[in-house]
């Protein structure tokens, strides 16, 4: 009975000794897992020991307290996890599930849920580990690839950065860009065929490819350099070239003037050129622009030579500089022809970078003369100045193309102008021909119409026969709108005043009533010469001009006054026709 207080008094040291290793043990759990703490019942102080040992080295069962006790243990350990102190509420992940009938989900409906879990865990593990294995396999395909298959690959890469280079070539095959294009191509095309297959399909099929388009890129050159436009193209350069040695090379060798042959001629040249297809190709774009380019340089060379006073501005007794300026401006004028000439592909014993040396030259001995302060002859000696800058302009006309993409008009923003004013005359021309009552929209439509006409003579042609061209096309659309309304107005005044007149004068407002129907036709029509349609109108029209010429005006000024006109419309109609089915394009 003595023993009975000690017993009591060693129990309760015992039990407090057992909760304080409960919560150490609790503590070392919470910051090893990262799961909440535990408070699991009463123990003894080995079985606690043993519980934080296990759940800190991730025991057995995926390290759960109540995987590390078998038996009783693992239910009283599964009870304690369940357990929450008084005042506390249980989290949310923690809280007893419900049925779908309102009621906590019994032991198989856990279980079940549970295996679902764990179903779907291992189905995004399948996963994530079918994708890592097939990006570590296209690694190792990589890595392990073939060495003809690589040099094959390097082969086509050396062949794309030539491509550029050919699409964009506007030579003849006579050219030396072409011959370098050729042997490089050429030298690709041996390097695959040198490639030993070993038997392998994946290697031959490769090495095919490479040939195709290395193939593809040689037939694209031989293409460019005997298409049928630009062989058109250097047969006009060519006609450019005769008239230049012949009308042009004799005045700066010492001739009397230049003659009026030589302007016509060289206008005629340059519309020719202008009307060149290209269908869209940059290498018949750029040969027509450099073509263009050339002449039009000549063609201004000329002009401003012609247009300057025979006879030297001022005298040599001025001032002893003068006739330093005098000398220079002597060489300046065979330069000129010297330029022409190389311009026009006719100078055999001369180059562009010797004639740019020379005039670089000319310009640092005019910069080292002392004027003396004389403000004429600094006037004179800057004019020369600016004579040389001109010609050595000229002189980068080609670079200044192949830089700026001069040829591509398609972002030019005089041509951009143009498009928006045809954009607008379209918009109302669909207006007038599908209105039911058109005489309601003729005045404000014809005020429309003279406003871009103002517009397009607004617009700077930039010294380009190309954009010249495609304004003046633009100018001869409006006012053929324009003539429409104008036909269609005077008909019905006609139709509102009825009064006797001369047979022939009603034969010729008869014939101007069908013209007046064709030409609605034409400003519908968009297709080109061989279309069914167009042969139809061009029949129509023709009709009529007979139809005319069978009017007889008995004498009458008037009548004969009304049939020219009536003549003039139709011829205009039908160049419009033509004008609108010959699928020009800048």
């Amino acid at each position: 009975m003595g023993h009975k207080p000690a017993l009591a008094a060693h129990g309760r040291v015992a039990t407090a000794r057992g909760a304080a290793l409960r919560r150490v043990a609790g503590r070392r759990s919470q910051v090893a897992g990262g799961g909440p703490t535990v408070r699991f019942p009463r123990m003894g102080r080995a079985a606690a020991v043993a519980a934080a040992a296990a759940r800190r080295r991730g025991g057995p069962g995926g390290g759960s307290w109540a995987a590390a006790f078998p038996g009783c243990c693992a239910r009283r350990l599964a009870a304690a996890a369940a357990w929450v102190p008084a005042g506390r509420r249980r989290p949310f992940s923690q809280e007893p599930r419900r049925s779908a009938r309102g009621g906590a989900a019994g032991p198989d409906a856990g279980r079940s849920r549970g295996v679902a879990g764990r179903r779907r865990r291992g189905a995004r593990w399948r996963g994530r580990h079918s994708a890592c294995e097939t990006d570590h396999n296209q690694r190792m395909d990589m890595g392990n690839q073939h060495p003809n298959i690589s040099r094959l690959q390097e082969i086509q890469k050396e062949v794309k950065s030539i491509e550029p280079q050919v699409v964009g070539f506007s030579g003849l095959s006579d050219d030396k860009n072409y011959k370098k294009l050729e042997r490089m191509l050429m030298r690709q095309l041996f390097e695959i065929d040198s490639v030993d297959t070993e038997g392998k399909g994946d290697i031959q099929q490769a090495r095919k490819r490479a040939a195709q388009e290395t193939e593809r890129l040689l037939k694209e050159l031989e293409q460019n350099a005997n298409h049928p436009h630009r062989l058109e193209i250097q047969n006009i350069f060519r006609e450019a070239q005769a008239l230049v040695r012949e009308k042009i090379v004799p005045f700066y060798s010492g001739g009397n003037c230049v003659a009026e042959e030589f302007e016509e001629g060289i206008q005629d040249i340059i519309l020719r050129l202008t009307h060149v297809k290209t269908g869209g190709k940059v290498s018949l774009r750029k040969a027509r622009y450099h073509t263009l380019t050339k002449i039009c340089a000549v063609q201004e060379i000329i002009e401003d030579c012609v247009k300057r006073q025979p006879s030297l501005p001022l005298s040599e007794d001025t001032h002893p500089s003068v006739a330093k300026i005098n000398c220079v401006m002597c060489e300046v004028n065979k330069a000129r022809g010297t330029l022409i000439a190389l311009l026009m592909g006719v100078a055999n014993n001369e180059t562009c970078k010797h004639l740019s040396c020379v005039l670089s030259g000319m310009i640092a001995d005019l910069d080292a003369l002392d004027v003396c302060g004389r403000t004429e002859i600094r006037n004179y000696r800057r004019e020369v100045v600016e004579d040389i800058n001109k010609l050595l302009k000229y002189l980068d006309l080609e670079e200044e193309a192949d830089t700026t993409h001069a040829f591509d008009l398609g972002q030019n923003h005089s041509i951009l102008k143009i498009e928006k004013v045809l954009k607008r005359m379209r918009e109302i021309k669909n207006e007038l021909l599908q209105a039911h009552n058109p005489p309601e929209l003729y005045l404000s439509s014809k005020t429309e119409l003279q406003a871009l006409i103002g517009q397009l003579d607004e617009v700077s042609p930039e010294k380009n026969p190309c954009i010249r061209e495609a304004r003046r096309r633009a100018v001869i659309a409006v006012q053929t709108l324009i003539t429409h309304i104008d036909l269609k107005e005077a008909l019905e005044k006609r139709k509102a005043f009825v009064c006797e007149e001369h047979p022939s004068h009603r034969a010729v407002w008869a014939v101007l009533g069908h013209l007046s129907e064709i030409l609605g036709e034409v400003l519908l029509f968009d297709g080109n010469r061989t279309d069914k349609n167009y042969i139809r109108l061009e029949e129509l029209l023709t009709k009529q001009l007979l139809a005319l010429d069978a009017v007889d005006p008995q004498g009458e000024e008037q009548c004969k006054a009304a049939r020219k006109q009536a003549v003039k419309l139709a011829q205009n109609i039908l160049s419009f026709l033509d004008l609108k089915s010959d699928e020009w394009e800048y």
